[in-house]
């Protein structure tokens, strides 16, 4: 059903006030493979998780590199995850004539699968303690010589495992905020093609006035295949397809890739998030949206160009507004001050752990502060949010990659290390189209913000935009640049420092300008701030293991996780919300117009349905953004469900889980086969599912 603001804050005043009440309890956690909490599943549900039930989880699941998750669900490289997750490709795919976003995809045949420009998908092969390294290599460093010392480290160990394999990627990962680091080897696979996915106006039913609420009946699925050497990937791990239909109460595992979590910063970073970060990103994105908005109402075609970074800002804007609830609620956050308190009671009364750790909150505090002095700066130049042209950013690369490539491994950017340069060819070289119109309005908005959080007066701006005003400058880069040429793209980045300091370029010459300004405020942020917040963030959470012990789950870091938990439903307003919806509800949701429209297929074929087959359902699992397109597995290690949303309480989930209302949302594995079955006649995807379910 559709809500209004005042119940959305409404709810989220409730939500953190029982959030304080419930942090550490029942199933909450996202854990690591290599740190699942087995004895306590066993006792609280009476399923032993075993090493081969792990390996299987690792093995079947996948991850999209661009920020989401998905699975493999077949013998011959099928992947499941969300439509918008694959928006980008199918976006990009599409063309005036065949808009595949509008109206669905379907590759009847192996030879009309398209491949998709930009998306690749990891797979888990090896996860790696490689702490006791980390920490000979940083040990007595401290400032910029301790950022300088864990970039080298961090560079050489994803070097020594990639061992000139071009199918492999390695990341170094921060675990505990440095209090553990794991070497994550994964296989890489850059040949994804599409396969089926549906209308856009039934994968976002709802649209923005249902995301993050239930009940919810969406089909927000696609499916994707993996090619290796030309043919589809021969899998021998995959999720099969359940042939029981998950119900209420039922345990229910989901396996993906959250974002990024911050349940265990200081208060010092919680108040700057607060007061400072959070602000400034919720005034931007409300900005943008206006101007995406205002875009897509000029026709058909900019709709359709401009409808994935809208869809990406609506859903920003949403859970920034609940992120920045849930510090402001004193109750919550008190509590988050009461633990922060104790533990730092518990440090100085031991004389041992207070030399080691007992300053450590200060010194962030003090990094902290300088961030807000820098804030402006780093934000306008340095977030990618501010820079959504494409040939801007495609500039950017060739500008950065001349100047970082020739140092040593471990002495550049960390973007630029030899572990990351498949993913940036791939994105550099990509052959997805780019429009002119677009491209001028988002370079327009970026610079207009530049100078607006700057001031006209500030010398950078000055620098950067001299007489013109922001307009101008983004006519004329975007009207005179070459770059949309792959070709050129791939010249310049062959060439090196040398051809892009001798291009004429417009974009180019442009992008050599603002980095001149850039690269200074990022040095200075990575070599006193971050690293100083790096160096003390470690510190305490080697003083948490100290006092607690290491029995409990890290921050989400985009690496693979498993949470569990059951299919149920919650109170909410003195009403009991069902767990589960049908696809005869979407049928009663539906009101003829957008964005509660249903497509003309799904009209269709009503008659044909089984409107009472389960259609989405929530369930008490503990996830996060990047957790879109996981599956939702059962005991026996098969697919009941594709995650792609949570409800309105999730969104204090980055610094805390409440059991009692937080939900995952998720569509239903029995309305993906009724629904590619009796409205898609996608046969061939039904056949890969069911092919072995016994």
């Amino acid at each position: 059903m559709k809500k209004n603001k005042v119940f959305l804050l409404v709810a989220l005043s409730i939500m953190f006030g029982s959030l304080a009440r419930s942090l550490a309890r029942a199933d909450e956690g996202m854990w690591t493979l290599n740190g699942f909490p087995t004895a306590k599943v066993e006792k609280k549900y009476g399923f032993r998780a075993t090493p081969e039930w792990l390996e299987h989880v690792r093995l079947s699941s996948a991850r999209l590199a661009g920020g989401c998750s998905g699975s493999f669900v077949s013998a011959n490289g099928l992947v499941m995850t969300n439509h918008h997750c694959a928006h980008s490709c199918i976006e990009q795919l599409s063309t005036p004539t065949k808009d595949y976003v509008a109206n669905g995809f379907y590759a009847k045949t192996e030879q009309d699968e398209v491949r998709c420009p930009e998306i690749e998908i990891n797979r888990l092969v090896e996860i790696s303690d490689v702490t006791q390294r980390m920490n000979l290599a940083t040990k007595g460093h401290t400032g910029p010589a301790f950022g300088e010392a864990l970039k080298t480290e961090m560079a050489q160990i994803e070097k020594d495992c990639i061992a000139n394999n071009k199918d492999t990627r390695c990341d170094v990962v921060s675990l505990y905020h440095g209090g553990k680091y794991n070497l994550y080897r994964y296989k890489r696979f850059q040949d994804v093609r599409l396969v089926f996915a549906p209308e856009l106006a039934i994968a976002f039913f709802g649209g923005d006035p249902d995301n993050f609420m239930f009940p919810r009946f969406a089909l927000d699925a696609t499916f994707l295949r993996v090619y290796e050497d030309g043919k589809p990937l021969v899998n021998q791990h995959y999720f099969k397809w359940s042939k029981t239909n998950a119900a209420d109460g039922d345990l229910t595992f989901v396996t993906g890739h959250p974002g990024k979590t911050s349940r265990l910063l200081t208060i010092s970073e919680l108040e700057f998030r607060r007061d400072t970060q959070l602000l400034h990103s919720l005034i931007t994105l409300s900005e943008l949206r206006g101007i995406l908005t205002e875009f897509g109402t000029r026709g058909a075609e900019q709709k359709r160009i401009s409808e994935t970074d809208l869809f990406s800002v609506e859903n920003s804007l949403k859970a920034q507004k609940g992120r920045l609830g849930a510090l402001q609620d004193q109750t919550f956050f008190g509590k988050k001050q009461q633990e922060e308190t104790e533990l730092r009671k518990k440090i100085n009364a031991d004389s041992k752990m207070k030399k080691l750790y007992g300053d450590a909150w200060t010194e962030i505090s003090k990094a902290v502060g300088a961030l807000d002095a820098v804030f402006p700066a780093y934000s306008q130049l340095e977030a990618n949010r501010n820079w959504f042209s494409k040939l801007f950013r495609t500039a950017r690369t060739l500008v950065r990659a001349g100047e970082e490539l020739p140092k040593p491994n471990g002495k550049r950017l960390r973007e630029f290390a030899d572990s990351n340069l498949p993913a940036i060819k791939q994105e550099l070289f990509s052959s997805a189209p780019i429009y002119n119109e677009y491209e001028i309005e988002m370079l327009t908005f970026g610079l207009t913000k530049m100078r607006e959080n700057l001031t006209a007066s500030h010398p950078i701006v000055k620098r950067i935009l001299g007489t013109r005003s922001p307009r101008e400058i983004a006519e004329s880069v975007i009207k005179g640049t070459q770059l949309h040429d792959v070709e050129l793209r791939k010249r310049l980045f062959e060439g090196g420092k040398e051809a892009v300091l001798a291009s004429n370029d417009p974009m180019i010459r442009f992008a050599l300008l603002v980095d001149m300004d850039a690269r200074p405020v990022r040095a200075n942020y990575e070599n006193n701030i971050d690293a100083v917040i790096k160096k003390n963030s470690e510190r305490i959470a080697k003083a948490k293991f100290a006092v607690y012990g290491s029995d409990n789950y890290p921050d989400a870091t985009f690496t693979l996780r498993v949470s569990y938990g059951q299919i149920k439903g919650y109170r909410e307003n003195g009403e009991d919300i069902r767990p589960l919806t049908t696809l005869g509800g979407a049928f009663e949701h539906a009101t003829g117009s957008d964005p509660f429209a249903l497509p003309e297929s799904w009209l269709k074929a009503k008659s044909s349905l089984d409107l009472n087959t389960p259609f989405n359902f929530c369930s008490t699992n503990d996830i996060i953004g990047g957790n879109s397109g996981s599956p939702v597995i059962n005991r026996k290690g098969e697919v009941v469900g594709l995650i792609f949303d949570g409800n309105i309480h999730s969104l204090g989930g980055d610094y805390g889980f409440d059991e009692s209302m937080n939900r995952a949302v998720a569509v239903h594995s029995a309305a993906l086969l009724e629904t590619l079955t009796k409205i898609y006649h996608a046969d061939r995807v039904v056949t890969d599912l069911t092919r072995g379910t016994k």
